[in-house]
């Protein structure tokens, strides 16, 4: 069942005017699933925390922590000049049954600096960048999916080929400045993604915004 323009509005805490603003300025059409935050105040942020950091406590292994020069999309993604240096770090998380997921990270230098393999091993790496000055803003995600190859294989403790969720998520401080850049890979037989849609509009519109994001783990 959609919910109203005015519904919608008083959920977000903005007017109905806006929420008009910015279904028009997006333009979506064909019952569109909006995962981004063009209109900043609208349209439900995706949930910028690892699902794993949050939700109980995994077992943490830290593969690797080193700094160096930014590959050239990593340099993009992040925008960095070319040659800037970030820390890359690659973490597996385990539940009681096993393994979860593998996750690699890139942060500028500029506020990695204060941390590495022992604090990613105690906390949340969110929790680190927000230590070290970072106001979390928004996130921009995408998800598809991978198959395991031999190295990916062996960190999850499946076969070869195995059809894995592959999740990039690009998160922004609070003035709009990317800094760190994830990409996770989850077994799917212990991870689902879930959300929540509700419609905003009339019909016509075919609009539909996330409300709620959530991870189940099995």
């Amino acid at each position: 069942m959609g919910i109203s323009i005015r519904a919608y509005a008083r959920h977000r805490g903005v007017s109905d005017a806006a929420v008009r603003k910015a279904i028009k300025e997006d333009d979506l059409m064909d019952e569109a699933v909006v995962e981004h935050a063009s209109a900043k105040d609208l349209i439900a942020q995706i949930q910028t925390m690892e699902p794993t950091d949050d939700l109980f406590d995994a077992k943490v292994k830290v593969l690797s922590v080193e700094r160096m020069r930014a590959p050239v999309d990593v340099a993009a993604a992040l925008q960095l000049q070319a040659g800037a240096t970030v820390q890359k770090a690659e973490r597996v998380r385990s539940t009681p049954e096993g393994p979860l997921s593998h996750i690699t990270t890139w942060v500028p230098e500029s506020i990695s600096a204060g941390f590495g393999k022992r604090e990613l091993m105690q906390k949340p790496i969110l929790v680190l960048l927000e230590e070290s000055g970072v106001k979390v803003g928004r996130a921009e995600q995408t998800i598809s999916a991978r198959l395991a190859d031999v190295g990916m294989a062996q960190h999850l403790d499946v076969s070869v080929g195995s059809a894995l969720l592959a999740v990039r998520r690009l998160i922004y401080d609070e003035d709009d400045r990317p800094v760190q850049w994830l990409h996770g890979l989850y077994r799917p037989d212990r991870y689902e993604y879930q959300m929540q849609l509700s419609r905003v509009g009339s019909i016509d519109a075919k609009v539909w915004v996330s409300q709620e994001l959530s991870a189940n783990f099995h």
